[in-house]
């Protein structure tokens, strides 16, 4: 069965019948609760001109292999079936026979071998997009080998551990979204007569240029093809029709090649269209959620600052809650710079106690609510409750609410206070935390701006620095900042995501210097220059090399609990 729009196109010889569109074996989706009905359109609504990963989430995401919906586990989905070796080096994947991309032609394994010879590991595109990290083991980008049209092998020179997992994640999307049938017109090794013209034609500065405004980047992002050019076929359950850019909406329609179906074998999706109205901010997103103009979304106006006036607003707009478990396990991640330039704020910020006596002087739970009108828990950097890694301590410690305790610690670092009652560092000078800040997440800052009082009543002067992003991000890679604000990532997705359990990667912003050592040791092209951790967390990154190194899911966790 499929959708009565497609079934018309059928009848009047528009459209092949559906047994010659799907796949021999399509991949069945289970209903939730029960098989839904084919119609109706999706109303949502993205954050200005470059708000691509609300697209990736909602239209995209079909990888070779993909996280099961209660992201416990990974599970077939383009792939049919996939097999590891027992070291990890070898990873085989057989596609599905008789898949099409969104225009009709076949999906196969050289479609997979297009991307990998012709643009991953091609000298002139890998010169300008570096092979991800993911990708490499033992210093050596991955080998892929096509075994026939419906199998490709990838081979690693090492254990790669977390391939799969990897590959499972939006990022691991590269393989499965480069038609060879279209691209390849825009490479020279295939087109080579007419590349000066299709260059000019794309205002291009050359073909690889060309490739990334027709076809996509190699590392996932900017995925800024995938939704400017209508015409680039993909295997998505819809397809573009108002691509990204065009106006002040986004629009893709239902694709009749879709490789999904229901358990009662009736082809996905059952929507017909998915329609993303551009505002110019978030706050444009708020009230069309209040006026009843998006149908179901979380990204951008679901945060807990903004639950009150959607209260308020639920009879008038006609919308409800629904609940979701955010991967994140914490609003507010404070992270203190322990590999600061200056020496004496190092020492400082290294100082555990002094960190344990900033946290006790956090009155959490009037944060929680103030900001977060009530919802909400004290909790620390550490895996959610759910997580098969959390542990009571590591969540709850240090939470407490206590001033008294926060000033005793602080008497016995800094006992010396200026006339304003701001404790004195070993230079004479006032202790002044400066906390880097984004200026679009104002839950953030007003918090901050309660934090800032509590602070400065056990004698801590602490001055908001409120920035755009990209200005956050700089001042961290120059290893510049103080103290800087983000989100706890991390909290389901503990061993793919420990950025705040290690020095795993640039978003471990409390420690620059240690993960570019860990990433990057020989500090090519780091604005840091790497600097060898202490035995702490230089054991905890062995740990996690080890992790990298073995495909026993078993002792991964046994692996990454030592590291927490």
């Amino acid at each position: 069965m499929e959708a009565p729009a497609l079934a018309e196109m059928v009848a009047a010889g528009s459209l092949p019948p559906l047994e010659e569109r799907l796949p021999a074996t399509p991949k069945v989706v289970e209903p939730v609760e029960a098989p839904g009905q084919y119609g109706g359109t999706w109303r949502m609504g993205l954050n200005g001109g470059q708000d691509n990963a609300l697209l990736v989430r909602t239209m995209a995401y079909q990888n070779l292999v993909r996280w099961t919906p209660d992201w416990t586990g990974i599970e077939p989905n383009v792939a049919a079936e996939y097999t590891s070796s027992e070291d990890a080096t070898e990873f085989t994947f057989t596609l599905r026979e008789g898949m099409k991309w969104s225009d009709g032609e076949p999906f196969t394994a050289d479609d997979i071998l297009f991307w990998y010879n012709d643009i991953l590991v091609n000298d002139e595109y890998e010169a300008v997009h570096n092979v991800p990290t993911w990708l490499i083991a033992g210093g050596e980008p991955v080998t892929v080998e096509k075994v026939d049209d419906s199998t490709v092998k990838f081979i690693f020179a090492e254990p790669n551990g977390l391939f799969l997992q990897r590959l499972a994640t939006p990022g691991g999307d590269a393989p499965t979204r480069w038609p060879m049938h279209y691209c390849s017109q825009f490479h020279p090794d295939y087109n080579g007569d007419n590349m000066d013209a299709l260059i000019a034609e794309a205002d291009a500065t050359d073909w690889v240029n060309l490739m990334e405004l027709k076809c996509g980047n190699v590392n996932g992002t900017p995925y800024d093809a995938l939704w400017q050019n209508g015409d680039l076929p993909t295997i998505f359950p819809w397809i573009l029709t108002t691509p990204y850019g065009a106006g002040t909406q986004v629009v893709a329609e239902r694709n009749p090649y879709f490789w999904k179906v229901d358990s009662d074998g009736r082809q996905l999706p059952y929507i017909d269209r998915l329609v993303y109205d551009v505002g110019e901010d978030a706050e444009v997103l708020v009230l069309k959620a209040l006026n009843g103009e998006i149908d179901m979304q979380d990204r951008h106006i679901a945060s807990l600052s903004n639950k009150a006036v959607f209260v308020d607003n639920m009879e008038a707009g006609g919308y409800h809650f629904f609940d979701t478990i955010p991967s994140g396990m914490n609003n507010i991640a404070i992270a203190l710079n322990l590999t600061h330039k200056d020496p004496m704020k190092r020492e400082m910020y290294q100082n555990k106690d002094f960190r344990i006596a900033l946290s006790h002087a956090i009155n959490r739970q009037e944060i929680i609510d103030v900001v977060y009108v009530g919802q909400g828990e004290p909790y620390q950097l550490a895996p959610r409750p759910t997580s098969p890694f959390y542990n009571e301590q590591l969540a709850k410690q240090y939470t407490e609410y206590d001033p008294d305790l926060a000033n005793e610690i602080l008497d016995g670092i800094y006992p010396e206070k200026n006339a304003d009652g701001i404790r004195l560092g070993p230079d004479g000078n006032p202790v002044t935390l400066i906390v880097d800040v984004t200026s679009n997440q104002q839950d953030r800052v007003d918090a901050l701006g309660l934090i800032q009082g509590y602070w400065n009543a056990v004698g801590i002067d602490m001055q908001i620095n409120s920035m755009d992003r990209s200005l956050l991000y700089t001042r961290k890679d120059s290893n510049e900042h103080d103290v800087s604000v983000w989100g706890g990532d991390g909290g389901l997705d503990v061993v793919l995501e420990p950025r705040w359990y290690f020095p795993y990667s640039g978003e471990s912003l409390y420690a620059e210097a240690w993960q570019s050592w860990f990433n990057n040791p020989t500090g090519e092209g780091a604005l840091t220059p790497p600097e060898e951790p202490p035995a702490g967390p230089k054991q905890q990154m062995e740990l996690y090399r080890e992790i990298q190194g073995t495909g026993d899911a078993a002792q991964q966790e046994e692996l990454m609990k030592q590291i927490l």
